[in-house]
């Protein structure tokens, strides 16, 4: 199968949707496929020997971490040169929104995916009132596709709510080899404890921006003076957390990869997650892989990955007590030596590669319901004809 995947993000950008598709499409191209990516200019053109055609991009002033794309006619030459089986459009905003164009005008089968949620981005900047306008947007660019599908239950039950027909959950994959339990690092642990003895590590991984409600973790070290904080990633709110974070036992490492990662998630005593934003929250699973407990603000996505008790606990976000209350778990060597073990064990259950396999099944059903409606277009415009020819009988009776 000759498969055109059009992204508005892609490695080395690092973030839910780069990951899965940096795992997922060598692993496609390892099973015979034939695999194109399209994305903003990242500075690479091949991936694990995946071609990546790159697109005229920019950067946007308030986001300037990363390259953005833009709607482009070029999209149609790129699709016509690859001659795609399928075309999948992944979280289609801008440049994802050219190829969903083409697919309609080109007839070729189309898969979309949703992974950013961004109406629930609105409420964290203060534009809640232009929700209805987004999910409009949305529809217009999902609604097209052959077959639609999105990271869990619990955002596949609301886009079925506004009208985005959604039939499949991405299954999450893990790098079970990269995040594991042997990676923790004592000298880590001592750094970001600051040498201090009797305390506490918690590691956040990801994005640093308004919407993953990062500024409530402050709330941590009231009451407790056992508590140290690695804040693992980058983006537009870094300076105003530094701020929020001054004079706490917290260090902010930047951009971590590969096996410097790895270490981060399996040094921490437990991996804190306070963002409900998420369509999924991958780092969830990486760091239950890495034999940590988590500590997440509860919502759907989050329950879909961590049983409460037993691999993690949760939180009610915006609760500062409910919050600290979480954090009781730190207490108990035996519970989090339970959850170590148990986290890993359901990490376990998933693997890139059944997670590639189930997305080229969803190829294959979109290539099937795509030839269905053609068959029924033409049908209908057979039935259409007939009809014509018979009313030009009734109207010489």
């Amino acid at each position: 199968m000759r498969i055109l995947i059009v992204t508005e993000t892609f490695y080395p950008a690092t973030d839910g949707i780069c990951t899965r598709l940096a795992q997922m499409t060598p692993r496609l191209q390892a099973m015979g496929h034939q695999v194109l990516v399209v994305s903003p200019d990242l500075g690479i053109q091949e991936y694990q020997g995946v071609p990546i055609k790159v697109m005229d991009s920019f950067t946007f002033p308030l986001y300037s971490s990363r390259p953005w794309g833009l709607p482009s006619k070029k999209m149609k030459k790129v699709i016509e040169n690859f001659q795609p089986d399928v075309i999948h459009a992944v979280n289609p905003f801008m440049l994802g929104t050219s190829a969903v164009k083409y697919a309609q005008s080109l007839d070729i089968p189309l898969l979309t995916s949703y992974h950013t949620h961004m109406p629930n981005y609105l409420d964290h900047y203060n534009l809640s009132f232009m929700k209805p306008l987004l999910w409009d947007y949305l529809r217009k660019w999902h609604q097209p596709a052959d077959y639609n599908v999105t990271v869990s239950k619990t955002l596949q039950a609301e886009l079925i709510d506004q009208d985005i027909c959604t039939q499949a959950v991405l299954p999450r994959g893990i790098d079970l080899d990269l995040f594991h339990p042997q990676n923790y690092d004592e000298k880590l642990y001592r750094e970001w404890t600051f040498g201090l003895p009797g305390q506490k590590l918690l590691v956040y991984v990801g994005r640093l921006a308004a919407e993953k409600d990062l500024d409530q973790l402050v709330h941590v070290f009231e009451g407790r003076d056992d508590i140290c904080l690695a804040i693992v990633g980058d983006g537009p709110a870094r300076q105003d957390l530094e701020a929020v974070f001054k004079d706490t036992k917290t260090t902010f490492t930047g951009f971590l990869k590969g096996q410097n990662l790895a270490k981060a998630y399996a040094t921490g005593d437990a991996f804190i997650f306070p963002s409900t934003s998420e369509t999924f929250g991958l780092v969830i699973s990486e760091a239950m892989a890495s034999g940590t407990p988590v500590i997440a603000a509860e919502s759907g996505a989050t329950l879909e990955q961590i049983i409460p008790g037993q691999t993690g606990t949760t939180f009610k976000t915006g609760d500062k007590t409910s919050l600290q209350a979480s954090l009781s778990i730190l207490d108990h060597e035996d519970i989090l030596a339970r959850m170590k073990v148990q986290a890993r064990q359901e990490a376990e259950k998933y693997s890139w590669q059944a997670a590639s396999q189930r997305l080229l099944e969803f190829y294959e059903s979109a290539r099937i319901i795509h030839q269905a409606k053609h068959v029924m277009r033409h049908s209908s415009y057979q039935l259409s004809l007939g009809q014509q020819f018979l009313s030009l009988f009734e109207l010489n009776e």
